[in-house]
């Protein structure tokens, strides 16, 4: 591991020089691509250095208690600092472990995700609007671009299912952890009594892929047409705009009616299409990955309860991490990095704890 490590050292370094030059500084391509491989190559970079200082200091005091001659009081504050400093190697050891893990090939990806309105009828509706909000605000405080495929929202305003993109950058490697059941427990404002109701959603994040991702025979496929139409007549369209594409190999069926345009659905429809053919593919690799593992934490079973979000206790709980935070305002309203870097960090122990071989 160190010489590997010493390799990707001296390219961090050979970066930094190159940066400065001012023929790549004026190639943007060259500029971009260089900015992209030293970010990645930083958390690495920082963590070692910080093991070779541990290291530094941990074998200047071993060799100081080997040659001897040291009185009482100062024996002891240089034996401490070879027991803090070991401490400290081990920990950074796992630690570059962790981060010199393979990267998941999608992380970059842009995604699409859908939200769908299950137990709990319209309470039900408005937490997936709740959801669709948080996503869009989390979001907002990365940089990225959100924009609606398609929808069905209800008269209060809930949507019983909505589909939308996300433009980013790495925003696959934040939000993958987000497929699966969304459990809510809260008092509808339908409800008189003031009794807490359990309604749940299901989230699906599917990454944005290539035509050359995925092969589609035009002949599998059928198009149809249809008006738009929303909740108390809104957004209602008099041409058949609206699209509705069925992949008849699969049964999968994808609709668009955002845009005005005919055309501009259907493409939105087939980015949709060429997401969920991919995502099938991915879920079959990840559940040979699974049965290996004892933790599945990542993308896997949509049908899995993966989070409660509970209103009168203020508290939000990932189940799969066992992580519970009392902070679910903040957490509604876009501050959810604390939750998605924890389940990142344990899917990444847990492919190590697999051997590091689930890439």
């Amino acid at each position: 591991m160190t010489e590997k490590l010493e390799i990707m050292e001296k390219r961090f370094d050979e970066i930094n020089e190159k940066l400065t030059d001012i023929n790549v500084i004026n190639d943007q391509e060259q500029y971009k691509n260089l900015m992209k491989e030293l970010k990645n190559l930083t958390p690495i970079i920082d963590k070692y250095r910080m093991y070779k200082t541990a290291r530094a200091d941990y074998e200047e005091a071993e060799q100081m208690l080997s040659d001897g001659g040291l009185d009482k009081d100062f024996k002891e504050i240089v034996q401490e600092q070879y027991e803090s400093n070991k401490k400290l190697m081990e920990e950074y050891t796992d630690e570059l472990k962790i981060l010199l893990l393979p990267k998941d090939p999608d992380d970059d990806r842009n995604v699409i995700i859908e939200i769908r309105g299950g137990a709990g009828g319209e309470e039900a509706a408005l937490f997936a609007n709740s959801m669709f909000r948080m996503y869009s605000m989390y979001a907002q405080t990365k940089g990225w671009k959100t924009e609606v495929i398609s929808s069905n929202p209800t008269e209060l305003g809930g949507y019983k299912e909505i589909s939308f993109s996300v433009e980013g950058e790495g925003v696959y490697a934040k939000l993958k952890y987000e497929s699966g059941v969304h459990r809510v427990q809260r008092v509808p404002e339908t409800e008189a009594q003031g009794r807490i109701q359990t309604s749940t959603i299901t989230v699906a994040v599917l990454p944005e892929v290539e035509e050359v991702d995925v092969e589609i025979n035009p002949a599998d496929l059928e198009f149809q047409t249809y008006r738009s139409s929303g909740a108390g007549g809104q957004h209602i369209n008099k041409t058949e705009s609206a699209i509705r594409i069925i992949h008849h190999p699969t049964g999968v069926v994808v609709e668009c009616q955002e845009e005005r345009s005919q055309y501009k659905n259907k493409d939105k429809a087939m980015k949709m299409l060429y997401s969920k053919l991919y995502e099938a593919k991915l879920n079959e690799q990840n559940s040979k990955i699974a049965a290996e593992r004892k933790i599945q934490v990542g993308t896997g079973d949509r049908s899995e309860r993966i989070r409660t979000y509970n209103y009168p206790q203020s508290r939000v709980t990932d189940h799969r991490i066992g992580l519970t935070l009392y902070k679910l305002e903040q957490f509604m309203n876009g501050d959810c990095d604390e939750v998605f870097d924890a389940l990142a960090i344990a899917d990444r122990s847990a492919k190590l704890a697999a051997g590091g071989n689930d890439q």
